[in-house]
């Protein structure tokens, strides 16, 4: 297999696909949005259809490979198998507000080899192949060189499904907001990681997530130089429902969830 090629190709299917979503979104309808579940868990055609596109073509480019896709799609496949969320920041879409992106990973064996967040709107692609760099449009992309809790910048988000661990999680939450410049709440997970990855964040942190919201990230925030681990420093991130990733604050943040969460 040719990995940056497959890369190359992969990058031009976003945009293709993200073009399909900013050309839907200028007639976007409300009455055409599905609820599965509850209110708060919206999923519009788009997401279908992005998928559609999304999985047909990657099947093309590497034939046998498995798929693991945020709106049902779940294909065994040979060694390798692909992790998609098209269209994360959904309600973001539904809303007109311009930060949702399509997330993709491959793996081969359980190893990430290949990431690539598109944000959509600004139709920047943050991507990353194993024993390389992450970059922007090409143009290569590092963590955060800041090194103290106190001048971070952080990102969370809100999970659709509270747990028994929400008083805990809001814990943390209020900790980061008296020890840092601030905490953001973007509602896409991957593109908080694309944002750590390139620096512009110091870390991110988040409970109750799905494969397809991280796995092209994560990989991107660790080909960038820095860290990702599920809240007891270990790595089942992708689906342990947990996950801090960050720069050079890592292990600061780490220790203040591992405190706040296992106490």
């Amino acid at each position: 297999m040719n990995l940056p090629l497959l890369e190359k190709d992969t990058i031009e299917l976003c945009e293709e696909v993200g073009a399909f979503m900013r050309k839907e979104l200028e007639g976007f309808d409300l009455s055409r949005i599905e609820q599965k579940g509850s209110s708060s868990n919206l999923v519009s055609y788009v997401d279908k259809e992005s998928e559609k596109r999304l999985v047909n073509r990657l099947g093309q480019l590497l034939p046998g490979s498995g798929f693991l896709a945020e709106e049902g799609t779940e294909v065994i496949g040979n060694e390798y198998t692909w992790i998609i969320d098209p269209l994360d920041g959904t309600t973001n879409y539904l809303h007109g507000l311009p930060l949702f992106a399509i997330s993709i990973g491959l793996q081969r064996k359980e190893k990430t080899i290949l990431g690539i967040v598109y944000d959509i709107s600004n139709r920047d692609c943050y991507h990353a192949i194993e024993n390389g760099s992450a970059y922007c449009n090409n143009k290569v992309i590092h963590i955060s060189g800041i090194t103290s809790l106190e001048e971070s910048l952080l990102a969370t988000g809100f999970p659709y499904y509270h747990s028994e661990k929400k008083d805990d999680y809001l814990e943390i939450i209020k900790l980061f907001l008296e020890k840092t410049h601030g905490i953001r709440r973007l509602g896409s997970a991957a593109m908080d990681l694309a944002y750590v990855a390139s620096g512009k964040l110091e870390g991110f942190f988040e409970y109750n997530l799905k494969p397809w919201d991280v796995a092209g990230g994560a990989f991107l925030v660790q080909q960038a130089g820095g860290k990702v681990t599920d809240f007891s420093g270990g790595t089942n991130y992708l689906y342990g429902g947990e996950l801090c990733a960050a720069g050079k604050v890592h292990h600061e943040m780490l220790a203040a969830i591992k405190k706040l969460w296992y106490k």
